[in-house]
């Protein structure tokens, strides 16, 4: 990534509306390219639309600018995917539903049932959860921390996550005990 995409990633993350706009019409290409090659000739625009309003929507969110590209690709190859299920008459994917639901909820309502959530699960999932999301570090560095194989960290991580999702969804009332 040069220089220059990553200082207009720094300066959009902090809120600057000309260095978001610059970004968002640079990576335009990189996005309708990837999207040809996953998307069905009719939905390429509107996944590269859908793709970069995403992007507008959530790039304070971006934990680290080195993440940006394949961060882009994983949004638009997503929405392809969405696209093609639409097309297909299916409904939306589990993700999609959990996404919007929790997309509506009142951040503070969220955030307790995040820490609610986060207390509920096991020890061994909530640790993976912790070293992950709020410490940051790196699967290598956790499986390592663990006395994990690299496998076995990714497939615990999962499961906490999905544990979590599940508590978030259903309320605190209706969670899994651990």
């Amino acid at each position: 990534m040069t220089a220059e995409r990553q200082q207009l990633i720094g300066a959009a993350q902090g809120g600057d509306a000309t260095a978001l706009n610059r970004l968002l019409t640079t990576c335009q290409v990189d996005a309708r390219r990837y999207a040809r090659r996953h998307c069905q000739v009719s939905d390429v625009d509107d996944a590269v639309q859908e793709t970069l309003w995403i992007l507008a929507r959530r790039i304070q969110g971006l934990k680290a600018a080195a993440a940006f590209s394949s961060w882009l690709f994983t949004v638009v190859r997503r929405e392809c995917l969405r696209l093609e299920r639409r097309m297909r008459g299916l409904g939306p994917s589990v993700d999609e539903l959990a996404e919007e639901q929790l997309q509506h909820r009142d951040s503070v309502d969220l955030r307790a049932d995040l820490i609610a959530g986060i207390e509920s699960l096991p020890a061994h999932y909530r640790e993976i959860i912790l070293l992950r999301d709020f410490e940051q570090m790196t699967i290598a560095e956790i499986a390592a921390r663990l006395g994990l194989e690299v496998p076995a960290a990714k497939s615990r991580l999962h499961r906490a996550r999905e544990q979590l999702r599940t508590f978030l969804l259903a309320g605190p009332a209706s969670a899994p005990v651990p």
